[in-house]
């Protein structure tokens, strides 16, 4: 008499392979994340540098009057901002306004591996008369 062979049952390799894959996807999907805010504060910093340049174009080159629209318009913390404008003479005098911030990289595991991140816009316009 021959006995049948029982099949096997697999039901808990799923349960495995998931418990295996869901720590790499977490840190997929943090990682996407950071990058979106990185990127979020440079579309920031960038629309600072052209509120800021804006402002010192009207302002007759004032840096003062930059750095309060630069700071109005960010976003970001202010001790995270540094702004720089510079005026050029000639025919045609411009202002040029650089934006710099500190990047945030608050969140968990992928945070402390990008470090600290700069990133900064520039703009430059023409002053009016």
């Amino acid at each position: 008499m021959r006995r049948r062979a029982r099949p096997r049952r697999d039901g808990g390799q799923a349960t495995v392979e998931l418990a295996l894959v869901l720590p790499l996807l977490a840190l997929l999907l943090l990682a996407l994340v950071q990058v979106g805010l990185v990127v979020r504060d440079q579309l920031l910093v960038v629309h600072a540098a052209r509120e800021a340049a804006r402002a010192a174009a009207v302002a007759g080159g004032d840096a003062g009057a930059a750095r309060r629209a630069a700071l109005g318009s960010v976003g970001l913390p202010v001790e995270r901002v540094r702004v720089t404008t510079s005026t050029t003479g000639g025919a045609e005098p411009t202002v040029t306004v650089t934006v710099r911030a500190q990047a945030s990289t608050d969140l968990p595991l992928v945070g402390p591996l990008l470090g600290e991140l700069e990133v900064r816009g520039r703009a430059t316009m023409r002053l009016e008369p």
